[in-house]
């Protein structure tokens, strides 16, 4: 995967301070409707826990080139709830969009690591739903491991997610939604690791944002 850094896209011209997470090389290789990971991967050296979810959404309901970057997507107010009581903490309300260099400084400065299970799929719908995703390429995720030491905790947020991570390094159990399984013995890691199964930040999950709240609280107060 390319490390390079993208050019700020057209859509967020008007701010060019706006950091890029997009991999154009990946883009570049979409064909035949698979689409590659659109997304360098956020990997802080000393980042102690790694969210997976399962694929970014279609770009045209972006509104950051960064993780989760749907502007109804939950999971920035859920962490800026948790961390700064103030689920707004990381939104341009009048924008619409996320403060992306707020994010990435935060995540850098609390160790937290950013992919996805799927570096190519197909979209069998025109649309985000994981439950229309085929998983062309699986990621490696004992290689994103290698370049995290001090990781803790993989965080998936999604069945697919789930799913495809316990398939990948062979996880017989599938945990369930708000718990957490010891992984260490599927994977070689300098620290004992587990995998966490959280409520999917989007709104189309059926549970309170503050119940979500609940549950990546209790995760975050284990793990760091």
């Amino acid at each position: 995967m390319t490390s390079s850094l993208a050019t700020v896209p057209a859509s967020f011209a008007n701010d060019a301070r706006m950091t890029s997470y997009l991999n154009t090389e990946n883009i570049t290789l979409n064909k035949d409707g698979v689409e590659y990971h659109p997304l360098r991967p956020f990997l802080p050296r000393h980042a102690k826990i790694l969210f997976l979810g399962s694929f970014p959404p279609q770009r045209k309901r972006w509104c950051m080139d960064f993780y989760y970057p749907n502007f109804i997507n939950d999971h920035w107010r859920i962490e800026g709830q948790i961390f700064f009581g103030d689920k707004n903490h990381f939104v341009d309300l009048t924008a619409k969009r996320f403060l992306i260099d707020e994010i990435i400084a935060f995540c850098e400065d609390r160790g937290f690591a950013f992919f996805d299970t799927s570096t190519a799929v197909r979209r069998l719908q025109d649309n985000a739903s994981d439950k229309f995703l085929e998983v062309v390429v699986p990621t490696d995720i004992r290689a994103l491991l290698a370049q995290l030491p001090q990781c803790r905790a993989i965080v998936t947020t999604g069945e697919k997610a789930t799913e495809t991570i316990c398939a990948s390094l062979d996880i017989p159990e599938i945990p369930k939604v708000n718990t957490s399984v010891n992984i260490s013995s599927f994977i070689q890691h300098p620290s004992p690791i587990s995998l966490w199964r959280l409520p999917s930040s989007s709104r189309a999950y059926p549970l309170s944002f503050e119940k979500k709240v609940a549950a990546y609280q209790q995760m975050f107060e284990q793990i760091l």
